[in-house]
């Protein structure tokens, strides 16, 4: 199993590319990797880039591509989550399951429930680590694209990309009627309300934004819990 990489920038065969200290001091110090070793690139666009280290010091790190594999490892069905703002490492527990999963991107949503609050610096704080996150989870699990994360301060702005659900127990549409209709689409957003559930206001605003509502079964999940749930079941459904 080789070491891959996350880069943004763009990658071209023949190159010799220069990375970041904190990706140089992870290959030299949590790998235990030499110079001439294998390391696959790839910069969440699409396939991935095998290369060799050309120098690992503790100033210096490079890495020369020699070859592009078009290989995806993504879900033939884009997965957005659309999760209501909580607590935030339940917010990251959400973020690094769902993209192992597969998830194509998360719009991070305040809600009638919603306690936390992000603006100005903290809100860009916050996004860089939950982007952090996501890069990591995406490295790991050998994902070729890399998922998009947003925050969105009003309910009424939460995107209904394809076939769209909200999670909700009070309602008589079932996964088991829907799960034909997810297999068809090309697009599926799931609405996962924060601790507490949707308010009746969020559920209503949702159904004007042409959400369904769905119940997923008998038993109450935590809110960190429904996504990475519904994506094994639709994985499951595709293959």
């Amino acid at each position: 199993m080789f070491c891959r990489l996350y880069i943004e920038d763009e990658i071209a065969i023949g190159n010799t590319m220069e990375l970041p200290p904190e990706q140089g001091h992870y290959l030299r110090s949590v790998m235990r990797l030499n110079q001439g070793d294998p390391v696959v690139l790839f910069n969440g666009k699409g396939g991935e880039y095998q290369g060799s280290i050309e120098t690992l010091t503790k100033s210096s790190v490079s890495i020369t591509i020699a070859s592009f594999s078009e290989i995806t490892r993504e879900m033939p069905i884009a997965v957005h989550i659309v999760q209501a703002a909580c607590r935030s490492e339940k917010i990251e527990t959400v973020l690094q399951k769902a993209t192992e999963l597969g998830a194509a991107s998360f719009s991070i949503v305040r809600s009638e429930r919603s306690s936390l609050k992000l603006d100005g610096a903290k809100l860009n704080k916050r996004l860089e680590r939950w982007q952090k996150i996501v890069i990591e989870a995406s490295e790991q699990s050998e994902r070729t694209r890399l998922p998009r994360v947003q925050w969105l301060n009003k309910l009424d702005d939460t995107p209904a990309q394809g076939l769209a659900f909200t999670l909700h127990t009070n309602t008589n549409t079932s996964w088991s009627e829907q799960r034909a209709n997810i297999i068809r689409a090309t697009d599926v957003t799931l609405a996962i309300g924060p601790e507490g559930g949707w308010s009746k206001r969020d559920i209503e605003t949702l159904a004007h934004k042409n959400f369904q509502s769905l119940t997923f079964g008998p038993r109450i999940m935590r809110t960190e819990t429904a996504a990475p749930a519904l994506l094994a079941a639709i994985q499951s459904l595709l293959d």
